[in-house]
């Protein structure tokens, strides 16, 4: 137990690894921490690889040997590539033999995707996690010619999962007896976890991945299952940004957020954070540092379970890559409660997300936003859902406006501010931009609202600064606005 406490768990994502120079600065940073404190750490693939094995198998499914056998070589040569720039001489070898290996187990099942014509989920989540592997290898030895006495951790071996492969849910239970037994005596002797981020296992011990912002997911979940004092993680931005500094460019760095504040804007576009990393944060209150590895200098921001500050907004978010889709009966039956259960139920099955979600209490009708890439999916599942509806006309044809955006104005406390969705959608309004959709939840915590994909950039800005966020949060609660169109 003692190993536990002051523990630091440290993740670095793919910029943060993405080079030789990188790793070291990565490495630089997991020493000055060590030399304090037990530290555990969780790395991502190197930047774009995981793209590149996600590539492979698709090239690998459709027959294109050449395509494939282009991909191993860049990914064995990249690695090799890097592995000499990092270690010295005599450290090289094992190390290069260490990538080949990873490398052919890749490729042993790229070709098994090739021979079957068909990418099986559980073969993916397999070979996808090669990339973490990868760069826990080259971490590891890299500490370890250091003086840092450190050794590379398949997650496989710590993350007990469900059997969703692709984007699985952690059974804590079992990872936190599994973390006991794995990384504890590590710890206690002093030794160094570098473990790989995005995958897991199911309790039978097939191999499973945690679907998007995996690495950051499987940092906290490690966090959780060791009791660990606090989680930072390491990115390629100085924190958690009251708005998309590219769109908006007297955006700030927040100081402090709470737990929600984040999920929610990672749920609605920001970068960061996905909102799934800080669910098994929250129980045991361990508070998250969004940090930025080309900077460490600067401060970041800290997420935590509550915050005395000024009520109102905290930060706008967005998204451009999303679709509204609308289902609307043609009579009184079916009821549109009815209809909107079994659409989400529907979605629920193919595993999409609903990002917001608004109905008319008279003619019945609703829609819902939901991302780009997942719209196919959707479709093809509500399709079948409805097919007798659609059939007999007891619902009109499923109408899909891909030409929106959304816009979420996020802050504890919203429901404390008087007139703030009015001024809001008034500066909105100033930019000429039509609101489409809106919805709050029970919380407050978060406006969403859906416009015009051309008038998105316009109306974040407009908010950002009708909002106030550049400011302090303790001003964010500015003079509304008495100017006309900006």
């Amino acid at each position: 137990m003692s190993a536990r406490r002051h523990l630091l768990v440290m993740k670095f994502g793919g910029s943060s690894m993405g080079s030789a120079e990188r790793i070291k600065a990565a490495a630089r940073l997991t020493a000055e921490q060590h030399a304090k404190r037990s530290v555990v750490i969780v790395v991502s693939a190197m930047g774009k690889v995981t793209d590149l094995l996600l590539d492979s198998m698709r090239k690998a499914e459709t027959g294109d040997e050449s395509g494939l056998e282009a991909n191993l070589n860049h990914l064995a040569e990249r690695h090799v590539a890097c592995c000499r720039e990092l270690l010295p001489s005599a450290a090289q070898e094992n190390a290069i033999a260490g990538v080949r290996g990873l490398v052919h187990e890749f490729s042993r099942i790229a070709r098994g995707i090739m021979m079957l014509g068909e990418r099986p989920p559980q073969s993916v989540d397999k070979a996808v996690a090669i990339g973490e592997r990868l760069s826990a290898l080259m971490m590891a030895v890299y500490l370890d010619v250091q003086g840092i006495r450190a050794t590379a951790v398949n997650a496989a071996q710590v993350i007990v999962t469900d059997t969703v492969f692709g984007n699985a849910t952690p059974l804590m239970d079992e990872t936190r007896a599994r973390a006991a037994t794995v990384l504890l005596p590590l710890l206690e002797d002093g030794v160094l976890a570098v473990v790989t981020g995005f995958n897991g296992a199911t309790l039978d011990g097939r191999p499973t991945t945690l679907g998007r912002g995996g690495s950051d997911f499987s940092a906290s979940i490690l966090a959780a299952a060791l009791d660990a004092e606090e989680l930072w993680i390491w990115t390629d931005v100085d924190g958690i940004m009251t708005g998309d500094p590219r769109l908006i460019p007297e955006a700030r760095v927040l100081d402090v957020i709470t737990y929600n504040e984040a999920a929610e804007l990672a749920y609605n576009g920001a970068k960061v954070l996905h909102p799934r990393t800080l669910a098994p944060l929250i129980e045991r209150q361990i508070p998250v540092w969004s940090k930025n590895s080309f900077a460490p200098e600067k401060p970041g921001t800290r997420i935590v379970a509550k915050i005395e500050a000024a009520g109102g907004p905290h930060a706008v978010t967005s998204m451009a890559d999303v679709a509204l889709v609308s289902i609307e009966p043609t009579g009184a039956a079916p009821s549109g409660a009815k209809l909107m259960s079994e659409a989400l139920s529907a979605l629920d099955v193919c595993n999409v997300e609903v990002l917001v979600i608004t109905s008319s209490s008279y003619r019945q009708n609703f829609c819902f936003l939901v991302r780009q890439s997942e719209l196919v999916r959707a479709l093809e599942q509500l399709e079948a859902t409805f097919a007798l509806e659609l059939t007999h006309g007891y619902m009109k044809p499923i109408q899909v406006d891909s030409n929106v955006g959304l816009i979420a104005v996020v802050g504890e406390g919203m429901r404390g501010t008087p007139g703030l969705a009015g001024r809001i959608f008034t500066a909105i309004s100033r930019q000429r931009i039509n609101i489409i959709a809106i919805a709050q939840g029970s919380s407050e915590i978060t406006i969403a609202i859906v416009v015009h994909r051309d008038g998105l950039e316009r109306a974040v800005r407009a908010v950002h600064e009708e909002c106030g966020l550049g400011h302090s949060l303790e001003s964010a609660q500015v003079v509304p606005k008495t100017s006309g169109v900006q």
